[in-house]
């Protein structure tokens, strides 16, 4: 059999739970690695239970548990810390993101497996790492993300900090997780021997970060909120149009705000020295700013961006889920699978990067809890019906 997919044949044990670990679990099972997720028998991850529920479930814990094989064992019995541990005796890699501590406390940290498994990636996700002051500190994707400075630029001057309605730290730790993990396997095939991955939320926000440390070091400058504008490039920024839409313009390049403000009908602003660069724009931003929302208020947003394409000037709509689930782009590109949910059609976002020869896929939605204990406990524990039972019967599943 032709393996298909660049993760095919390893194996993964996701100990996560919520966001940063099951979305870092996602990725790689999207792309072919087989990915046991170990849940706590019961309710299970309670990602199950968060948000919008249908027909029980959450409808986030179908995509983000796309491709799993869910398993339930209690790592509070020392049974199932002994089955965890031979899981992981088993794997290529493994996913926590527990308190620094938590998996030493019951016998699973990274010298439990040292000799047992010396290829192991072991991967470890948390609010601040496994060393340092903060180490022992909870670290939620809400409290990392004030910490690393992210929160900090997002917002309006003079008001609070504006948190994206998403778990972006989380998510954006699972990526960097995710590109651990890629880096460690690279790395095996060399070595021959596998190494820790510490991910911290907070440094994984940090690493988004772009100029805002050389600034301040290198200038003295602290990088401020700026509302819907990116400091020290104009213009780019949001406008309002007659029907009540937003559309977003980037006329931020030299011979594009040339275009841009002769599409507007002001081409003395095209012509004028002073806008001629970026330096220049920075000065009189108001002024710019003026004329494009004078502009778009006077049209409907679909004329604003009919004239700004025609123009050849970076410009869109800002967009919710029902107008990306219309969008021919969007479907053109095969940005959504469908997945069936007992009996019923549920669309989901595909996962990126799209790969020409190995690309990933969606082969079934987060399934129910426990769904492959017989597989998992026959298959790799040589456990009988009867002997699942009992464990079942213990507690221990």
């Amino acid at each position: 059999m032709v393996n298909t997919k660049p993760l095919s044949g390893y194996r993964v044990i996701e100990l996560g739970q919520l966001l940063a670990g099951p979305f870092t679990g996602a990725l790689l099972a999207y792309f072919g690695a087989e990915v046991i997720k170990v849940e706590p028998p019961g309710k299970g991850d309670p990602l199950r239970n968060w948000r919008v529920l249908k027909d029980g479930t959450s409808l986030w814990w179908r995509s983000l548990g796309r491709n799993k094989k869910c398993i339930t064992i209690n790592l509070k019995s020392e049974r199932g810390r002994d089955l965890v541990g031979q899981l992981i005796d088993g794997a290529d890699v493994l996913i926590e993101n527990f308190r620094p501590g938590v998996m030493e406390g019951w016998n699973l940290g990274p010298e439990r497996f040292r000799e047992s498994n010396p290829g192991l990636i072991y991967t470890r996700i948390s609010g601040y790492g496994q060393t340092g002051p903060y180490a022992h500190k909870p670290g939620f994707a809400s409290v990392c993300e004030g910490i690393s400075g992210f929160r900090y630029v997002n917002g309006v001057p003079g008001e609070a900090p504006v948190r994206p309605n998403l778990s972006i730290g989380d998510s954006i730790a699972g990526l960097h997780a995710a590109f651990g993990v890629l880096l460690s396997l690279l790395s095996r095939h060399s070595s021959g021997k596998g190494q820790i991955v510490d991910i911290a939320l907070y440094e994984a926000m940090f690493n988004m970060l772009e100029g805002v440390i050389p600034e301040f070091d290198g200038a003295g400058i602290v990088r401020e909120p700026s509302g819907t504008t990116v400091t020290g490039i104009v213009p780019t920024n949001i406008y309002r149009c007659a029907d009540k839409k937003y559309v977003v313009i980037g006329g931020n390049g030299d011979s594009i705000f040339s275009r841009l403000m002769i599409a507007i009908g002001r081409p003395d602003m095209a012509q004028d020295p002073h806008f001629s660069d970026n330096a220049g724009r920075v000065q009189f931003e108001d002024e710019i700013d003026l004329a494009l929302s004078t502009w778009c208020r006077g049209l409907e947003s679909k004329e604003v961006l009919e004239i700004l394409d025609a123009s050849d000037v970076p410009s869109g709509p800002i967009y919710n889920a029902a107008d990306m689930l219309g969008d021919p782009h969007f479907n053109a590109r095969g940005l959504f699978e469908d997945v069936q949910v007992n009996g019923e059609p549920l669309k989901i976002p595909a996962m990126i990067p799209k790969l020409s020869e190995t690309p990933g896929e969606t082969a079934w939605a987060g399934p129910d809890i426990g769904s492959h204990n017989a597989e998992i406990f026959g298959k790799l524990f040589g456990l009988d019906e009867i002997s699942q039972e009992a464990l079942k019967n213990d507690g221990v599943i």
